[in-house]
C-alpha cells in the first residue's frame, strides 16, 4: 500500500485538499490528510473502511461504475452525503476502484478535476499491482524482486513462503528493452502497464516483474514464455532478451544478466531482430566486453565513408561463411567475378591479406565491433522495428 498512499497523499497536496481511495466494491483502501468540508458518510468510510449499502446503491444509481471520465455526483441529504467528484479507476477498461472527492466548500474548478484524472494511470497500475501480489504486499514484492535480482537468497526465502513462486519450479528471466532512448516517467509507465496486463494472462507461469529506469524485467517458472508475448503486451517498440533458464529461484540473478546482456546486444545489432536468447548470441557475448578496443587499422578509412559500405557488407559475409566464395555469391546474389573483384579491394584499401588467417580474423572481429559501436551498420541492421 505505500506506493498508493504517496500517490494519494501527493495528489491531495497539490490540490489542496482531501481525498479518499476505494477498491471497485467501495472498502476504503487509502486516504489523504481530512483538513476540508467533511461529512458522515466520509467519516464512517474512514472509521469502518467501507459505506454503508444505501450509499452505495445511490451512487451506483449515479452511474459511477460505468463511468469513463471524473463525474460529479449530487449530494444527498437524507444520507448525509454532500456532492463529490469521483474519478473512477481503470486499467486495460476493467474497474478497479474510485478516487473521491467532496465537491463543496468551495467546488473543485475544472483544471483541479483534469489534474486528479492525470493521476489515473499511476494509481490504476499500482492498484492493479496490489491486486496481483498473492500473500504479498505490491511494495514486499517490489523489495524482494529487486533483492532477488541482486543475489540476495533470502528474497528468493521471502517470494516462495509468501506463495508468489512455486518452490520447485525453475525460473526464467526476459528483459524488454525500449528503442528509445530517452528514459522517462512516461516510458517506465507504459513498461509498468504492459508487464501487468501480461502477468493477468500469463498467472499460470507464477510471473513476478520489476521495471528499471531503462529495461523492464519478466520472471516466470519454467522455460520462458515466447518473447512474442512481451512484444505483443507493450506498448511501446521494445527488444527482448532471454537469459538460460535455472534450477532454482535464487539463481534468478544469473538469468537476469545473461537476458540484460542479450537486450543490449540486440539494441546496439538491429540485424538480429527484435528477440534475442544468451544461449544463441554467438560471438556477440564475448565481444560486448571489447567495445571499446580498437578495430584492425585497415578498417578506419572504409568505415568512415558510405561508400566502401557495399565492401564492409561483403567482407563481413564472406567472413561468416568461413571464406567460402561459393556460398557468398550465393548469398549476396554476385557474381564470382564481382566478388573476387571487391575482396581484392578490400585487400587493397585495407592494406591486409586475406590469405591470412590472422588477418581474417582480426577483420572478422572488428566488424562485429564496429557493430556493436554503431560505427558499422549494414543494410540489413537499416530500418528494422
Amino acid at each position: 500500500m505505500a506506493d498508493l498512499q504517496r500517490i494519494v497523499d501527493d495528489l491531495a497536496a497539490r490540490l489542496g485538499r482531501p481525498l479518499l481511495l476505494e477498491d471497485r466494491v467501495q472498502r476504503v483502501i487509502a486516504y489523504s490528510e481530512q483538513n476540508g468540508a467533511m461529512d458522515d458518510i466520509r467519516r464512517d468510510s474512514i472509521l469502518r473502511r467501507h459505506t454503508t449499502a444505501e450509499v452505495r446503491e445511490w451512487l451506483r444509481a449515479a452511474g459511477v461504475h460505468e463511468a469513463q471520465a471524473p463525474l460529479r455526483t449530487a449530494g444527498a441529504p437524507h444520507l448525509g452525503l454532500l456532492p463529490r467528484v469521483c474519478v473512477p479507476l481503470r486499467h486495460t477498461d476493467g474497474l478497479l476502484g474510485f478516487l473521491w472527492f467532496i465537491d463543496s466548500g468551495p467546488a473543485m474548478s475544472d483544471e483541479q478535476v483534469a489534474e486528479a484524472a492525470a493521476a489515473v494511470p499511476g494509481l490504476a497500475l499500482a492498484l492493479f499491482h496490489e491486486s496481483l501480489a498473492t500473500g504479498l504486499a505490491s511494495h514486499r514484492e517490489l523489495e524482494a524482486v529487486t533483492g532477488l535480482l541482486r543475489g540476495e537468497r533470502d528474497a528468493a526465502r521471502r517470494l516462495i513462503e509468501a506463495g508468489a513462486f512455486p518452490q520447485a519450479q525453475p525460473v526464467t528471466v526476459l528483459v524488454a528493452r525500449p528503442r528509445s532512448t530517452e528514459p522517462d516517467d512516461a516510458l517506465r509507465l507504459a513498461l509498468e502497464q504492459g508487464l501487468l496486463a501480461l502477468r493477468r494472462r500469463l498467472s499460470g507461469h507464477h510471473p513476478l516483474h520489476l521495471v528499471r529506469y531503462d529495461h523492464a524485467v519478466l520472471l516466470t517458472a519454467g522455460p520462458p514464455v515466447p518473447p512474442d508475448e512481451l512484444h505483443a503486451a507493450m506498448p511501446v517498440p521494445v527488444v527482448v532478451g532471454i537469459g538460460r533458464t535455472r534450477c532454482e529461484l535464487a539463481q534468478a540473478a544469473d538469468s537476469y544478466a545473461e537476458a540484460r546482456h542479450a537486450a543490449e546486444v540486440t539494441a546496439r545489432v538491429p540485424g538480429l531482430g527484435r528477440s534475442a536468447e544468451w544461449a544463441r548470441l554467438g560471438v556477440y557475448r564475448m565481444l560486448t566486453q571489447l567495445s571499446d578496443q580498437e578495430v584492425h587499422p585497415g578498417l578506419d578509412g572504409l568505415l568512415a565513408d558510405e561508400q566502401y559500405l557495399p565492401l564492409l557488407e561483403t567482407l563481413e559475409t564472406y567472413l561468416d561463411l568461413a571464406g567460402s566464395a561459393v556460398a557468398t555469391s550465393r548469398a549476396l546474389r554476385l557474381h564470382r567475378t564481382s566478388l573476387y573483384y571487391r575482396l581484392q579491394r578490400v585487400e587493397e584499401l585495407a592494406r591486409t591479406d586475406l590469405k591470412d588467417g590472422g588477418e581474417r580474423l582480426a577483420l572478422h572481429l572488428s566488424l562485429k565491433l564496429a557493430r556493436l559501436s554503431g560505427r558499422y551498420q549494414p543494410r540489413d541492421a537499416r530500418g528494422g522495428d
